[in-house]
């Protein structure tokens, strides 16, 4: 139904064709942030990014050297300054890469465990996240047996109850 250009539900109705190729172009990016594969990869991607930052951080901090164990140190400092600073960022990289990596999963199992129970459950509160918690810890710590699992699956519970409690304060 037109209304000579204006649209009572959202304003003006678009005439331009590429003002309504916009708006299409909007609707359906609105629409794959949605979904749940998209929300997963922006997560393990978000978690890779940061886990490399953190874990380049916690490396650079380390008290021990790259090349610990049995003569381990002496044998850093008698090679030149230039081998030190290879072998020593070399040791940074490993450390921020695999840092990088286990941040990178662990959001994409809790992102994608979230958006699928939100969408089985068709609530968005606080459930969705410590259901999701607690299958991410247990699923994390299933390999170590049933009790490290269930001290994964409250762990993540717990601290995924906390963040979601603060971020939905008024």
């Amino acid at each position: 139904m037109s209304f000579g250009g204006y649209n009572p539900l959202g304003g003006r109705a678009p005439s331009d064709p590429q003002e309504l190729q916009q708006i299409q172009m909007m609707n359906a990016m609105k629409s794959a942030m949605e979904s749940c594969p998209v929300k997963t990869m922006i997560s393990g991607g978000a978690g890779f990014a940061l886990g490399g930052v953190f874990g380049l951080f916690m490396a650079s901090m380390s008290y021990d050297t790259p090349m610990s164990g049995p003569g381990g140190a002496q044998a850093l400092t008698s090679l030149p300054m230039r081998e030190q600073l290879r072998k020593g960022f070399k040791d940074m990289g490993q450390r921020s890469f695999s840092s990088a990596k286990n941040f990178g999963v662990i959001g994409a199992i809790f992102a994608g465990t979230e958006c699928c129970i939100e969408g089985f459950r068709a609530k968005n509160d606080i459930y969705n996240g410590v259901a999701a918690g607690c299958l991410t810890g247990g699923a994390l710590a299933a390999g170590a047996g049933p009790q490290a699992a269930a001290v994964g699956c409250a762990g993540f519970a717990a601290f995924s109850a906390a963040i979601d409690y603060y971020l939905r304060m008024d």
